[in-house]
């Protein structure tokens, strides 16, 4: 136990703000993070170790977080989602300057893979290989949309000035 203590440790605060970025909610972001460990302790032995511990956490976090989204999907009503909006507060994890506000609620508002796979790189500090991995696609794709994703926010921060 000692040993996934010290993934845990090292890898916690990685997964939370991964989730968190995708999600903008930090309920969501704890709950998906504890599940996410959770199915990691009881499929540790299955890890093969063909990948970074992290890029195999990232995956159970994706997979977690994709799977909330799907049982959400099917209980939501438009009145909750305006009241979910309203309760975004990214200053509550990175305390930053109003620009660096400006680029997470235009990177909340990307499309996907562009949100993803930014946040990866960006939060996550993941490497386009690993990125590539968790896809099934190659580097250089993860590279290109890391870019066009740079482009698209660079894009929106104009329209903010």
């Amino acid at each position: 136990m000692t040993e996934f203590e010290d993934i845990y440790n090292n890898y916690f605060k990685d997964i939370f703000l991964y989730i968190y970025s995708l999600s903008g909610d930090r309920h969501i972001a704890e709950d998906i993070t504890a599940e996410t460990f959770m199915k990691a302790i009881k499929s540790i032995e299955k890890f093969k170790g063909n990948c970074d511990i992290r890029v195999w956490l990232y995956q159970i976090a994706k997979n977690c977080y994709f799977s909330f989204l799907r049982k959400k999907k099917k209980t939501v009503h438009l009145d909750e989602l305006s009241e979910q909006k309203d309760n975004f507060n990214f200053e509550q994890i990175i305390s930053s300057t109003e620009e660096s506000m400006e680029i997470h609620e235009i990177l909340h508002n990307l499309d996907e893979p562009y949100k993803e796979v930014f946040s990866l790189r960006v939060f996550g500090e993941l490497s386009f290989k690993q990125i590539a991995c968790l896809f099934g696609k190659s580097d250089n794709w993860a590279c290109v949309t890391y870019h066009r994703a740079r482009n698209k926010i660079k894009e929106r921060m104009e329209d903010y000035k």
